[in-house]
């Protein structure tokens, strides 16, 4: 296992030499990834959210596709559409931009809900389905979407189906001032994702997902999480709280930052480490909420406080 971690980690130093000053937001990536879940980034414009995934796919040597997404798109654009071949008399799958391993869904919230839609199976079951066939998408696959919180004008918001299907949702934030000088003089001659060189491969992901899954969780966790998520549909300020897809999220998500820290079994910390990227996009809050200024984050930390965690030998019980 500690191979695979090492790789793991020398992604996230790959990234890193672009993206400067955000390691744990480029680690919440990576946790995604070797989970196979996909990543919401919501932030505002020009702090390196395409730079980042741009940098994921770079430094695992996957096939990167980005898809500027306009109110104008279609879903054929982006699953792919049938065409007629007259010399033989048959019809022909032209594949869209889904076809690829990293798919950044530039500015996401821009474009019709049915275009939205065409993304529902693709990210539950890897697979688009064309006329009445389905064809699979390349492994690993990653669905990485970015939409700006504050411009609201032209935007349709993403509905909760959509959010749910978000393993993880992060944001950058701007940098500090010693970070951004630091960006300036890095990028004065050339941008650093010119020169930028792979650390890994997809066989490299494809174990790193399979590992990850075999990292020990405790009974006692499972009803730790259960407990945290059936919080979150008992709040006065939420009018719906996060689904079952939302506590098997946060389960995965534990493994994977338990295997990062190169341990074979979760912890009840790993668990609060990973609850508010993993679960704050899965619930609503009621519009009084938002008029008092109250965060789904703010929620969230209220839970992960009150809830009772269990007290159990977890590295003897693995």
């Amino acid at each position: 296992m500690s191979d695979s971690v090492q790789i793991m980690k020398k992604i996230v130093d790959n990234v890193e030499k672009v993206i400067i000053g955000k390691r744990s937001s480029i680690e919440l990536v990576v946790f995604s990834l070797v989970c196979s879940g996909h990543v919401l980034i919501e932030d505002v414009p020009g702090v390196g959210k395409t730079s980042l995934v741009s940098s994921i796919a770079k430094s695992i040597n996957a096939s990167f596709k980005r898809i500027q997404f306009t109110p104008d798109i279609l879903p054929s654009d982006i699953t792919g559409f049938s065409i007629y071949n007259q010399k033989t008399s048959e019809f022909e799958f032209r594949p869209g931009s889904i076809m690829n391993q990293i798919i950044l869904a530039d500015e996401i919230n821009r474009t019709s809900p049915k275009t939205q839609a065409s993304l529902l199976e693709v990210m539950e079951e890897n697979q688009i389905t064309v006329d009445g066939n389905t064809y699979k998408l390349p492994k690993p696959f990653m669905v990485l979407a970015t939409q700006n919180p504050i411009e609201y004008l032209g935007t349709y918001p993403l509905p909760e189906a959509q959010l749910d299907r978000f393993f993880m949702k992060i944001s950058l934030g701007y940098p500090t001032i010693g970070e951004e000088s630091n960006m300036l003089s890095r990028f004065q001659y050339d941008s650093p994702i010119e020169g930028l060189t792979h650390v890994a491969d997809s066989n490299d992901i494809t174990l790193m997902q399979s590992e990850v899954k075999n990292i020990h969780v405790d009974k006692s966790l499972n009803n730790y999480i259960v407990d945290l998520v059936s919080q979150t549909r008992k709040q006065p300020d939420i009018i719906l709280g996060s689904s079952p897809r939302g506590s098997l999220s946060l389960f995965k998500a534990a493994q994977a930052y338990a295997y990062y820290n190169e341990r074979n079994y979760v912890i009840p910390d790993d668990i609060k480490k990973m609850a508010i990227p993993v679960l704050s996009h899965r619930i609503l809050l009621k519009q009084e909420a938002k008029l008092k200024k109250i965060s789904s984050v703010d929620i969230l930390t209220s839970i992960i406080n009150k809830v009772n965690v269990p007290v159990v030998d977890y590295a003897k019980n693995k």
